[in-house]
């Protein structure tokens, strides 16, 4: 893959990393974004994979107003801006869109990428942007689901019952980085919580406004680090990589 930077593109592109969470599922003293990995905060792994792939890319962190560990961290060589959290992703990543206004173009590219995702390939985001670059709508990094897929009769986390089984084969997981055009993604979120839509990532939104992103064949080490062992699996995957590449 030789797409390295901004100027292999006619709009430029910004990188958007909600960062707010709490993490509470990860039974910590502090947010996920900040506990060790592999001797490092999560948070310097994933901005060091986001700012290789794509080295003149701007970053916007969107951040906990009283976040106190955010000045402990290093930060890697780019363009940095930090927004301020919202109480949910979605409001996080409009924050961040509503701070790119007067800097980005409605034709630049928005990267929504998640924190907990240190592990995501430089090799896929630049794959990501190569296959969408002269796509109108954008798109998502994802992964065809592998497993039989089964529908709940209920909501308990624990125990349920099934209610049928969903046919697998036009089911993806959607990963990040998620990858829309400025103007499209900062309208197609405004409307869209201005309707109480429920959101769950950038593409549901795009999605809700009509139109249909595009699906990116990602990898399965791309891991969003949510329960406590996610730490031990994301550190196998960083070791596997480093291992690959030598």
């Amino acid at each position: 893959m030789k797409l390295t930077n901004n100027r292999m593109m006619n709009n430029r592109i910004w990188f958007i990393v909600p960062a707010a969470g709490t993490g509470s599922r990860m039974q910590a003293d502090r947010p996920k974004q900040y506990l060790s990995l592999a001797g490092r905060p999560v948070i310097e792994h994933t901005l060091q994979r986001l700012t290789q792939a794509l080295p003149d890319a701007a970053v916007v962190l969107c951040l906990n107003p009283d976040d106190p560990w955010w000045p402990d961290i290093s930060t890697p060589d780019c363009e940095l801006h930090l927004a301020e959290g919202g109480k949910e992703r979605c409001d996080s990543v409009l924050n961040g869109l509503n701070l790119l206004s007067g800097k980005a173009a409605d034709n630049d590219w928005i990267l929504v990428h998640d924190v907990a995702r240190p592990c995501v390939r430089t090799d896929d985001i630049r794959n990501l942007v190569s296959s969408l670059q002269d796509d109108e709508t954008g798109g998502i990094l994802a992964l065809p689901v592998a497993d039989t897929m089964k529908r709940a009769a209920d909501q308990n986390p624990c125990v349920s019952r099934i209610e049928k089984t969903v046919d697998r084969n036009q089911m993806w997981h959607a990963l990040t980085p998620q990858m829309f055009r400025y103007g499209l993604l900062k309208s197609c979120l405004e409307r869209a919580l201005a309707e109480g839509v429920q959101i769950t990532d950038e593409a549901s939104a795009v999605e809700w406004g009509g139109y249909q992103p595009a699906l990116i064949k990602g990898q399965r080490d791309n891991l969003k680090i949510t329960h406590p062992d996610d730490l031990w699996f994301a550190e196998l995957f960083l070791n596997a990589q480093q291992a690959d590449s030598e």
